[in-house]
């Protein structure tokens, strides 16, 4: 018999491979699998939850531990600001304990040196969120490198890392006490690149408050805006490049979902 009938049966076979309807899904897949952006960088807040510590001052202080924890948090990013305009730097645990002992004050309440032993300690275990080891995985699983930009002081960055598991996923913690800075300080947003020594356009900033938000995206960072309370967007004249409740979006945006 002649081998040609045999080759065009090969052939048409090969041709048959090629148009098959899944080769389009698998080119697709292919592309899909290249990450928009080569690192993204976290605000610590996007990752844990804030409240974690109600539960603690409501135990101190029955009947007012969520208003003392959210004039707390307040008190600790005005003092970081007022501390930054006037150069007058402490790291953020030491600011956390001065916001902490000033809102007791203004509530008129009674703050031990245990119990602020415990509120203190409480921002040491903060909560994650619950879509944090899922998306913090899937993003080190994908190439992209997992960094943070936080205020936090070094402790506290290791501390939450590690009492909730997670210091594994995490390739570079950074904080701004690395160069005496507070965000939305220029200097502060720089730590991400000049520690990865990347382009501003490879490394995503999600940011939790819209004000840090602005603050990355001025700096020339491509920025999300994690918006998990559900805040009205800052008005100054920059908008983040997205904005989602939670990671998925931020997935999506990342692993061009």
């Amino acid at each position: 018999m002649s081998s040609l009938p045999v080759r065009l049966s090969l052939a048409l076979f090969a041709v048959t491979l090629i148009l098959l309807p899944s080769t389009p899904q698998l080119v697709r897949a292919e592309v899909a699998a290249t990450p928009r952006f080569k690192a993204v960088a976290f605000d610590y807040f996007v990752l844990f939850n804030p409240d974690s510590i109600v539960s603690t001052a409501e135990r101190i202080f029955p009947g007012k531990g969520r208003e003392l924890a959210s004039l707390w948090r307040t008190r600790q990013f005005e003092y970081s600001w007022l501390r930054t305009i006037t150069d007058q730097y402490v790291d953020f645990f030491a600011l956390t304990e001065d916001a902490l002992v000033y809102s007791a004050s203004a509530m008129k309440l009674t703050l031990t040196e245990d119990g602020k032993r415990q509120l203190l300690d409480a921002y040491l275990h903060l909560e994650p969120w619950p879509d944090t080891r899922e998306a913090l995985g899937r993003l080190k699983a994908s190439g992209v490198r997992v960094v943070t930009i936080a205020n936090f002081s070094p402790t506290m960055l290791r501390e939450n890392a590690r009492n909730a598991g997670l210091s594994g996923l995490f390739d570079i913690l950074i904080s701004t006490d690395a160069n005496h800075s507070y965000k939305p300080d220029p200097r502060a947003y720089a730590l991400a690149i000049d520690r990865l020594h990347l382009a501003r356009q490879d490394v995503l900033f999600a940011a939790f408050g819209g004000w840090d938000a602005f603050g990355a995206k001025s700096f020339g960072y491509p920025t999300i805006w994690i918006n998990r309370f559900d805040q009205p967007l800052e008005q100054l004249g920059v908008q983040p490049d997205r904005t989602s409740r939670d990671l998925s979006g931020l997935l999506q945006f990342v692993l061009k979902m």
